[in-house]
């Protein structure tokens, strides 16, 4: 009997000496797993990330540079064929204003990001394979003009061997034709046509009006003035609305604004009297088409040009 007693008063103190141990190795266990968490820093201040390239190229004004950043093509600044970039500039602006496709500024220049140009930044507007101090030099009214007859053959009198055969042939050619066609000049003749049938609402003012205004109603037909290429097509430039850009050789660029419906896109050839786009108001307090006319980049009159009506 006493045998018994003691061992059942034993049998207590040793479960709960295999308890304590057993308690001791699972909070171990656990404290070790706790230690060997990774653990992850996380930024303190707001998180920001770098925005992407927008869709529509060319829409985003130029930014502001870092100061003391070096800008590429700063050895080139000031020198001819050059151009140096300016607040609210985008690549189809500089562009139109060059006389030159978007997308070769983007291939002379090396461009990654066209929609990423900064104000001091240098581009080439030339192509690589011009002289850009003699194409500096040539200016706008340096061509020779020929007038002629509308059915007369482009560079007949430009073709002639004199400066006096010229001008006896010009002064025969006036004498025959009552309504002559618009001045050309030599090897950039352009077969030129109105854009539009509407009334002329602005005529053109280099200082406020940069092309003629003609009126008509939403949805009448916008026509090419001349064969050539689409270089731009889309609502990029702010004040131009939707917008189509034809080259139509190296010297002559013609611009299509406030358009409801484009019908073109960049790169398609396109014919003299094509239907391009439908008129509208977009960027316009009135339905109309702004159309302007650039040679080498500046804007010239296109009733000059134009064939009387």
């Amino acid at each position: 009997m006493t045998q018994s007693v003691n061992t059942a008063v034993k049998s207590p103190s040793l479960a709960a000496t295999l308890c304590s141990l057993t308690a001791a190795a699972l909070l171990a266990a656990c404290g070790s797993t706790l230690n060997r968490a990774p653990v992850e820093q996380r930024p303190t201040g707001p998180v920001t990330t770098k925005p992407g390239p927008t869709t529509a190229p060319n829409a985003t004004p130029a930014a502001t540079p870092d100061a003391g950043k070096v800008l590429p093509g700063a050895e080139n600044a000031g020198k001819p064929g050059y151009y140096t970039i300016k607040p609210g500039d985008t690549l189809i602006r500089i562009g139109l204003d060059n006389g030159q496709n978007w997308r070769d500024l983007v291939k002379w220049n090396g461009l990654d990001n066209p929609n990423l140009i900064e104000v001091g930044q240098v581009l080439r507007v030339l192509p690589p394979n011009v002289d850009a101090a003699t194409a500096s030099t040539r200016g706008v009214n340096s061509a020779k003009v020929e007038t002629r007859p509308l059915d007369a053959k482009p560079g007949a009198a430009a073709a002639s061997g004199s400066a006096a055969t010229v001008g006896a042939a010009a002064s025969a050619v006036v004498a025959a034709a009552p309504t002559p066609a618009p001045a050309k000049d030599g090897d950039e003749d352009v077969n030129w046509a109105w854009p539009a049938s509407g009334n002329l609402l602005a005529g053109f003012d280099e200082a406020r009006n940069k092309g003629l205004a003609i009126g008509g109603k939403p949805g009448d037909p916008v026509l090419a003035a001349a064969d050539g290429r689409v270089v731009y097509a889309g609502s990029g430039l702010r004040g131009y609305g939707n917008l189509v850009i034809i080259k139509h050789n190296t010297t002559y660029l013609t611009a299509y604004a406030h358009n409801q419906t484009l019908l073109v896109k960049e790169d398609q050839a396109v014919r003299r009297g094509q239907k391009i786009a439908e008129m509208g108001s977009s960027d316009a307090d009135q339905v109309k088409l702004h159309f302007e006319v650039r040679k080498q980049g500046k804007p010239i009159d296109p009733a000059k040009l134009l064939p009387a009506r």
